[in-house]
């Protein structure tokens, strides 16, 4: 394959590999997700947290609090993900509309990726996309993360910020 036809194949392939949204995005849908327990939190999880928090610090914003139903949503949207193979912020107003009743959300966004293998990894193309970099610099409380690996291996991430 010459590199005149390899570049926009990659340019797809990191398009279609991370996505962001914010609360303007809606479905026609209204009714509220149900509140799963999600599992304990992995190292790669923490991590990310940690890395969007120093990142947050060194701009001079506060630090956001993690909060397990923000975890909870996240997970319910994740496992989705991985069921259906696919990255998407499909039933993202449901996830806002849960968080605006259970955690007293004003503001609801989120950040989703594909395939990134390690915490710097995800959060480096986060930070490299004005959407998502908008997002981990927003004016935001609380945010916590799921990630979850398919049967492959590969790794998808909902990351989902609110303010209170």
């Amino acid at each position: 394959m010459t590199t005149k036809t390899l570049w926009p194949l990659l340019a797809l392939l990191a398009l279609l590999s991370f996505s962001c949204t914010t609360d303007s995005f809606s479905d026609g849908d209204i009714n509220t997700i149900t509140l799963e327990n999600a599992p304990a939190a992995k190292t790669i999880e923490i991590e990310i947290l940690e890395l969007i928090n120093a990142h947050r610090i060194e701009k001079g914003l506060n630090p956001l609090n993690n909060l397990d139903v923000i975890k909870s949503v996240a997970y319910t949207h994740t496992d989705y993900m991985v069921t259906e193979n696919v990255v998407n912020h499909n039933n993202f107003f449901q996830r806002k509309e849960s968080l605006i009743q259970n955690a007293a959300a004003t503001k609801v966004t989120e950040n989703v990726a594909y395939a990134y293998s390690t915490a710097q990894g995800v959060v480096n193309a986060w930070l490299n996309s004005e959407g998502h970099r908008e997002n981990i610099e927003g004016d935001f409380t609380d945010f916590d993360i799921s990630a979850e690996q398919n049967s492959e291996g590969k790794w998808y991430y909902t990351n989902i910020f609110i303010k209170r």
